[in-house]
């Protein structure tokens, strides 16, 4: 009973964790004291539920734990009378009654920890720790940086924000532009880790996809006339219309060439294409989520990988590089020059970015090379390369994929195997 319930316990807690914490936050004016506050929440559930049963509105019920608890450390701390009184006649009822610029308790969370006191790194990755729910690891893995590294980037946040003496407050809207930037890629992030999970067993982590989605909507409604915020929406709604179709009744991953497209959700196809629309009618010029909404808008409209339009994807990979710079958007110009020209032109590109050091450590490289080789023929090294990705990825979903791949080519006869 106690192991099902602790099981119980860290799904709940990935699903209402963002919510709980940014309520406390909004209470108590620090995200630090709001952390600890929502842990010792959860470990008096661990020991309360086994015995007592999990409550009907699990969220709630760890949120007034919470609450009770900062109430109880400002009682023995004897200060802030007036915000003891305040809180305890609010301890039934969650939801501010004041009017606030953001009527969203988690992005309120979001807007609030993207302070310009922060490095926009440092800013993205505490609040992806904080909203997300996501552990340093996975964090680490999305920014491409070691572990450590990414441990000392979110210490280092939390104590520059103390130093700083940071009210953790929601800003006015003349200070959301400034923080727009930070709050997309948070967004985004967390949309990326839940529609690849970079760990675990499983290929999706569709509860935090669809938090993500329902960020941007809220975002949308807020801003409307930003139109890298209805990008953002519009890459998120196309993308998450193939949640039906990138998992087999297995739970294993099924990639993007297999997947039966009548699976694929026209409706949300529909919502990507209108809020891509939008943004184009603004008349501002495409940025990065737009650029990369319209990539995954000609792999929606494509009726099958042969009629994908992948000349069109080539061009607007490389208007995304010149925007955005990066080796992730390098790869996946390769993969596309590969589907619209050479195999071999693609090869030359990965290449590249094998002898200049980047992506060490991630398996996207080596999965990419070890396709391009099997196209090429050159099975034995296809194999190898595979094998290499099969042991660099978290994921143990993706991670079976690759090397099904790798054993279902023949070393090819000129190796000599």
């Amino acid at each position: 009973m106690t192991t099902d319930v602790a099981r119980r316990v860290a799904a709940i807690w990935r699903i209402e964790g963002a919510r709980v914490v940014a309520t406390l936050a909004r209470v108590v004016g620090d995200l630090a004291t709001a952390e600890d506050l929502a842990q010792d929440a959860v470990a008096e559930a661990l020991a309360q539920w086994p015995r007592d049963g999990i409550p009907d509105n699990p969220g709630a019920w760890l949120t007034a734990v919470a609450k009770r608890r900062a109430i109880d450390g400002w009682r023995r701390q004897q200060r802030l009378d007036e915000k003891y009184r305040l809180l305890g006649a609010d301890l039934e009822e969650i939801e501010d009654a004041e009017w606030q610029p953001i009527d969203d308790d988690v992005l309120r969370l979001v807007f609030a920890a993207c302070h310009p006191v922060l490095a926009r790194e440092a800013q993205v990755a505490l609040t992806l720790k904080v909203v997300g729910g996501l552990d340093t690891a996975a964090i680490a893995r999305l920014f491409l940086v070691p572990v450590p590294t990414m441990q000392q980037r979110i210490v280092r946040a939390k104590k520059t924000l103390s130093a700083a003496r940071v009210p953790f407050e929601v800003p006015g809207p003349e200070e959301w532009s400034g923080r727009l930037g930070a709050v997309l890629s948070v967004i985004y992030l967390v949309f990326t880790e839940g529609y690849v999970a970079s760990s675990g067993d499983t290929v999706l982590r569709t509860e935090l996809a669809h938090e993500a989605v329902r960020l941007g909507r809220v975002l949308n409604r807020l801003l409307p006339r930003e139109p890298e915020a209805l990008g953002l929406s519009a890459l998120m709604e196309l993308q998450a219309s193939r949640f039906a179709a990138r998992v087999d009744r297995n739970g294993d991953a099924v990639l993007l060439a297999d997947q039966d497209r009548r699976r694929w959700d026209r409706s949300a196809i529909a919502r990507g294409a209108a809020l891509l629309a939008r943004a184009d009618a603004l008349g501002r010029g495409r940025g990065p989520y737009q650029l990369q909404a319209a990539i995954a808008l000609c792999h929606a409209r494509a009726s099958s990988v042969e009629a994908t339009d992948w000349d069109r994807i080539v061009l607007l990979y490389e208007a995304l590089g010149r925007v955005t710079p990066s080796p992730v958007v390098e790869l996946n110009r390769a993969v596309a020059v590969s589907m619209a020209s050479d195999p071999l032109d693609a090869l030359e590109i990965v290449d590249g970015l094998a002898a200049a050091g980047v992506l060490k450590g991630s398996h996207l490289l080596p999965s990419v090379r070890g396709e391009l080789l099997a196209r090429l023929g050159r099975t034995t090294e296809a194999r190898e390369e595979l094998r290499v990705a099969s042991g660099l990825t978290r994921n143990e979903r993706e991670a079976a994929l690759l090397r099904r791949k790798a054993e279902a080519l023949q070393p090819d006869a000129s190796a000599g195997d």
